[in-house]
């Protein structure tokens, strides 16, 4: 499995008609992109989404970033991702994960509780699970959402690594001595295509603020030193240039390259545009040069 030292995470594939996805999908590819990271909150299926766009593609991974342990038992997660590991070899990454509280309480309806003992149990039963249809040539490969030093743990022990969210560049260094030398580290990183402060700040804090609200996000944050103070109001401009990116393409390039000397094996870029539903094509297109260029 290659994956490149940049990906693209994205939503706003989901936002379009599945023809213009798949479309969108063979041009990232042709621009050179190592992987698509996908979610799993209000859009398509995840599983569905990946053959979507892995039927439309030759050589591009799809992850999941992430696939919720909540939405399917874990026979059902291990035939999905054997089915494509087997249909699309080495191009299917399957990232999972244990979601939020509000989500899984709220939204599915069902009781978040001891993530990380779900975590665990789910792993074991995916390892047990029964599975008669054909099976990929190669181990099918998994990583977790892993944030804190427990679920990093078990991200080193019982998947290929760890794929962090809204994180900032010292979580990338502390994951890397929690994971110890091996494990592949695939954080995400926002990003703004803008040079004009306050509105590439405004961008980043309406990316922001939902997150700003999830527990699993700001305990993490609060690990680094960041406070209530940091968090109210959308988040100071201190943590906002920490968690988003903003500014040309070098500057862009810099943030990323930061995560890799810091320890990450791929990063996971994910462009905010000015209008969060329509596709940021353009952006693509400009960073491309400047981040596959990176080794």
């Amino acid at each position: 499995m290659r994956l490149g030292r940049v990906g693209l995470w994205t939503f706003q594939l989901d936002l379009q008609p599945a023809s213009a996805a798949k479309e969108a999908a063979i041009e990232l590819e042709e621009l050179g992109y190592g992987a698509l990271w996908l979610p799993e909150a209000v859009g398509r299926e995840p599983f569905v989404n990946s053959t979507l766009l892995l039927s439309a593609t030759h050589r591009i991974v799809v992850a999941t970033g992430i696939a919720s342990i909540w939405a399917r038992d874990a026979m059902t997660m291990t035939a999905g991702q054997l089915a494509l590991s087997e249909a699309f070899p080495d191009r299917f990454l399957l990232g999972i994960g244990v979601s939020h509280q509000p989500m899984v309480d709220y939204v599915r309806g069902q009781h978040y509780d001891k993530p990380l003992t779900k975590m665990r149990e789910y792993l074991e039963a995916m390892d047990g699970a029964i599975y008669m249809a054909p099976r990929p040539e190669n181990e099918p490969r998994r990583v977790l959402a892993a944030l804190g030093p427990k679920m990093l743990e078990l991200a080193a022990a019982k998947a290929l690594g760890a794929h962090p969210y809204f994180v900032p560049v010292e979580h990338t260094a502390f994951a890397r001595d929690v994971l110890g030398e091996g494990p592949m580290l695939c954080p995400e990183q926002a990003v703004v295509l803008a040079t004009d402060p306050e509105a590439a700040r405004a961008a980043a804090r309406q990316h922001m603020a939902t997150y700003l609200t999830l527990p699993n996000y700001t305990n993490n944050l609060r690990r680094f030193g960041w406070g209530d103070d940091d968090f109210a109001d959308g988040g100071t401009d201190a943590l906002v240039d920490a968690i988003v990116a903003w500014g040309d393409e070098a500057a862009i390039f810099a943030r990323v390259r930061d995560h890799l000397d810091a320890g990450a094996d791929h990063v996971c870029v994910q462009v905010l545009g000015e209008n969060a539903a329509a596709l940021p094509m353009e952006q693509w297109r400009t960073l491309a040069p400047a981040l596959l260029a990176l080794r």
